[in-house]
């Protein structure tokens, strides 16, 4: 998954029909290279600078680009996938900057990164089984958009019937213009969501994003691919 130097274009419809926007996570992504063909980035238009590079950083480059390693084409199972409004895509950059340089929880993704041109329910659900958990932005703007509404129902259910999944979706009131409790889906309220402005934030996030339930999620996820691919090539 290139996101190198490059600018990303989310789908309009990864939060509402009819607008677009364009994000540039060039300095925010760099533990997410692998590329990924399931769930890869929107890479668009963005090219290297015409600035001359040395020789040795030319050959690297190019080597990079130009013949992929392993590791680069295999594909990424994040650590979360954040879902949020339209209007909230710089909140979700700064929230996924947030968990992956101040804790550590590598490599992330927000939903506006999903794939253009892909039909939106394969996107959410390549979001939610591709990653070990769904963090729900919740502010002002989440609950005003019928798709948010359907993001965050749909990752509910999917946490129920998949054992696996089980504690997977996680509520986040953010530092900026959160959602109060009292205006919170009854649904979610049955959750403990992560208070970026409590005290506790530091420790919440600490018993959440435990290595051993990546990993466990992670095998998981290998071995569903592994036997979808069987099941194709037979």
């Amino acid at each position: 998954m290139g996101v190198g130097k490059s600018k990303i274009d989310p789908c309009p419809l990864s939060l509402s029909l009819g607008k677009s926007h364009s994000v540039d996570t060039s300095q925010r992504h760099h533990e997410s290279d692998s590329r990924n063909s399931k769930i890869p980035l929107c890479d668009v238009a963005g090219h290297s600078s015409p600035t001359e590079m040395p020789t040795g950083e030319q050959r690297e480059a190019e080597g990079v680009d130009g013949m992929p390693d392993e590791e680069e084409d295999e594909e990424v199972f994040f650590k979360f996938v954040i879902l949020h409004a339209e209007d909230d895509i710089s909140e979700a950059l700064r929230v996924q900057d947030l968990l992956q340089n101040r804790f550590g929880i590598k490599p992330g993704i927000i939903f506006a990164e999903m794939p253009c041109g892909r039909q939106h329910l394969q996107n959410l659900d390549d979001a939610v089984n591709g990653s070990a958990w769904t963090i729900l932005l919740l502010t002002e703007n989440f609950l005003r958009d019928t798709w948010c509404k359907f993001q965050f129902y749909t990752s509910l259910m999917n946490s129920v019937n998949r054992q696996h999944k089980y504690n997977s979706v996680i509520p986040m009131r953010p530092l900026n213009n959160p959602l109060p409790r009292e205006r919170t889906p009854f649904a979610l309220r049955t959750i403990n969501a992560l208070e970026e402005e409590s005290r506790g934030f530091h420790t919440q996030v600490e018993r959440i994003f435990q290595e051993s339930v990546y990993k466990t999620q992670q095998a998981i996820w290998k071995e569903t691919r592994k036997m979808v691919q069987m099941q194709f090539i037979a």
